[in-house]
């Protein structure tokens, strides 16, 4: 798309979507997570409502590293109130 228009076309669509709001795929989904916060909101307990914000995917986001991937497993493993037995962790090293 951006090969077959000038930057005064684009400009414009530019302007367009501040006023009106996103414009493809985005649109669909934040109207999508508008109608699951509304539904999830019906059976929340009370004082727990959801945004649609919270139901919107992220996307094109970089995976995590390995490291990240370890440290979320971590802090599951000490929330669920497991023992880490890798090396450095916090249980008997058993390697």
């Amino acid at each position: 798309m951006l090969a077959d228009i000038d930057s005064d076309e684009l400009a414009e669509w530019i302007a367009y979507e501040q006023v009106t709001g996103p414009l493809g795929p985005t649109r669909g989904d934040v109207l999508h997570g508008i109608r699951a916060a509304v539904t999830a909101n019906t059976v929340a307990a009370r004082g727990r409502k959801a945004t649609p914000r919270d139901l919107i995917p992220v996307w094109d986001q970089a995976p995590p590293s390995p490291e990240d991937m370890f440290d979320t497993v971590r802090t599951m493993t000490a929330l669920l109130g497991g023992t880490d037995h890798t090396t450095g962790g916090n249980g008997d090293d058993t390697q």
